[in-house]
């Protein structure tokens, strides 16, 4: 694995995906965004939560999980990276593990294709909306259970995933380690994105000191369901670098670790945390 540290501005870039059921066409999309990121001078491009299919049937799904060796969109990724000299961060797959159970896993590949950290989703969206929205992840996967972080180019990045933010207490845990920067990749509903999207995003970039980037679903999908979009990109003190709106779309934000390092300097909230009843509050 190529090694880095972030001691100077590191460009991003974030692709917002309408993904459909096809993985081929999915992983032409992402390679496609891998050179443009490349061509703009970006050191690592991020996409959203299930970028490889996002496909509500599960029968029809069902023919194109696969394990990690055998997935095209993971492969597809790696080669992208080794090609163009850019890390990526796919912001997650569905992977069949060894056991027959489901992950919805995130992958950090270097720029020599190889893989820097996975990370399996802890949190399941089981919930049922006002809006007549069911969903029940937990019915197709199984949950993580380890907190993962990874040295990349914009420093140590923290790996959570799309309902993940909803629990401070894994952001907590990505705190502590002084992570520099945490990915929230995401496939939001529209009535969920619309009332917490941005609040929760900021909130985790606040409390955690770090920056926030969030590649995102945006749009009308394939398999019928609509997406929230708005990837963002947002500092340690919560102010919102990038907002790439609805639909599809490519962007670059600017990581800049002086502007965390200013941010801790002027509120240093994890150093003053202190126990609570012997749990860091």
């Amino acid at each position: 694995m190529t090694g880095v540290t972030a001691r100077d501005p590191v460009k991003v870039a974030l692709f917002q995906m309408t993904s459909g059921i096809d993985p081929a066409t999915n992983a032409a999309a992402i390679t496609t965004s891998a050179r443009d990121a490349a061509d703009a001078g970006a050191q690592m491009l991020f996409t959203p939560e299930m970028c490889g299919m996002l496909d509500r049937n599960r029968a029809r799904a069902t023919l194109h999980v696969v394990g990690e060796s055998e997935n095209p969109v993971l492969a597809a990724a790696r080669q992208a990276a080794r090609s163009t000299g850019v890390w990526i961060d796919l912001g997650s797959l569905a992977i069949l593990r060894d056991d027959g159970h489901w992950v919805n896993r995130g992958f950090v590949i270097d720029a020599d294709g190889e893989i820097a950290a996975r990370y399996d989703k802890i949190h399941m969206f089981d919930v049922d909306l006002a809006t007549g929205e069911s969903w029940r992840e937990s019915a197709a996967y199984a949950p993580g259970e380890a907190v993962v972080t990874v040295e990349t180019p914009v420093g140590l990045l923290g790996l959570a995933i799309c309902y993940d933010v909803r629990f401070p207490a894994l952001f907590e845990e990505l705190g502590r380690r002084k992570c520099d920067a945490i990915r929230i990749p995401a496939a939001f509903t529209v009535p969920t994105g619309k009332a917490h999207w941005h609040l929760m995003q900021r909130a985790r970039a606040v409390e955690a000191s770090a920056w926030v980037i969030s590649a995102a679903q945006g749009g009308h999908h394939e398999d019928g369901r609509e997406t929230f979009g708005h990837s963002l990109v947002i500092d340690p003190w919560g102010d919102v670098e990038l907002d790439l709106g609805e639909g599809s779309a490519i962007g670059f934000a600017t990581v800049d670790p002086a502007r965390t390092r200013e941010v801790r300097a002027q509120l240093p909230s994890l150093a003053n945390k202190r126990p609570i009843d012997g749990v860091v509050a």
